[in-house]
């Protein structure tokens, strides 16, 4: 009796940490200074939506540089790399991660639809070129997005997502980013093991971390 008193105790521990840990990441990503938005960088895309998507990523690219200086990683670092996940195959090209945001291209040169996951944060992607289709949990209906558009991917929705061949986007994440990866890299892990995609992955991921942190304590004045 004492033996499951004990582990009962334990686990009331462990589930109001738990807890806690919870609330307290919450007020935080409701009350921290982002360095983006996403309305701002919808605008920025909507500017070269209908272009060649390739010639569009570069002068997204540079114009982030310029408005966001030492948050964007440099040309030496920029890297396509596969995404599988939910079923869905495609590529994307991270300029910009911190435990909170994300920046990145992402697009396919395929045919391919799967499900677009449940996250602990609020994703926006608009089309430069192609077209997207999304299938809301609770709908009966689909709709298909163009160039231009602007997609809101709601904190903890789902939905069924398809994307048709040469459609590329732009898209801005926003939440507790690390809690993503569980579903971004199921796919890799669990069915393609590719895991050296995996590693380019927590790589360039890591490069972003890295940059966050220097430009952080240059602006601090430590360095």
């Amino acid at each position: 009796m004492m033996f499951v008193s004990r582990r009962l105790l334990k686990l009331v521990v462990v589930v109001g940490v738990l807890v806690l840990g919870v609330q307290y990441l919450q007020y935080w990503l409701a009350n921290k200074q982002y360095v983006f938005s996403k309305e701002e960088v919808a605008k920025l895309a909507k500017q070269y939506a209908g272009q060649d998507h390739e010639q569009a990523f570069s002068k997204i690219v540079v114009e982030l540089r310029k408005r966001y200086p030492g948050h964007i990683l440099p040309d030496e670092d920029l890297q396509w790399v596969f995404v599988n996940a939910g079923g869905w195959m495609g590529s994307m090209c991270l300029l910009h991660a911190s435990l909170t945001e994300y920046v990145l291209l992402f697009g396919t040169a395929i045919d391919t639809s799967g499900h677009s996951g449940r996250y602990w944060a609020e994703i926006s992607d608009t089309v430069i070129s192609g077209t997207f289709r999304q299938w809301k949990e609770g709908s009966t209906k689909s709709e298909t997005y163009y160039p231009g558009d602007t997609i809101v991917h709601s904190v903890g929705e789902a939905t069924s997502v398809q994307w048709t061949t040469g459609t590329w986007m732009v898209e801005y994440g926003r939440g507790f980013i690390p809690s993503t990866l569980s579903f971004a890299l199921a796919d890799t892990v669990f069915s393609t093991q590719d895991f050296v995609t995996l590693f380019y992955t927590f790589r360039v991921y890591m490069k972003c971390l890295l940059l966050e942190a220097n430009t952080f304590l240059t602006e601090s004045g430590i360095f």
